[in-house]
């Protein structure tokens, strides 16, 4: 009964695990611009944790991951069927 179990427990795993890489790459989820946003807040709080100590203090960098155009379309090869082609999506736009 164990393994049946364990059986079904990797199975949804898997499920869950290829539904998260559905979303991550998938062209609305807009993963860049929350990775760039993310690293815009994180830069934000850097620099108002510092201020007191090294006397400079930044204004806010309110606009992060807004000119960024996100990742580039991994998904299209992988979820499309044709085959999955990394090295194609990498060259220069």
């Amino acid at each position: 009964m164990d393994r049946i179990t364990e059986t079904i427990a990797t199975i949804a795993a898997g499920v869950i695990g290829v539904a998260i890489l559905a979303v991550l790459v998938s062209n609305k989820a807009q993963t860049g611009n929350v990775l760039a946003s993310a690293g815009g807040a994180f830069s934000n709080v850097l620099s108002a944790a510092t201020a007191p100590v090294t006397g400079n203090s930044a204004a806010p960098n309110v606009n992060a991951g807004v000119m960024s155009n996100g990742l580039p379309n991994l998904g299209g090869g992988l979820l499309g069927g044709s085959g999955f082609s990394l090295g194609s999506q990498l060259g220069p736009s």
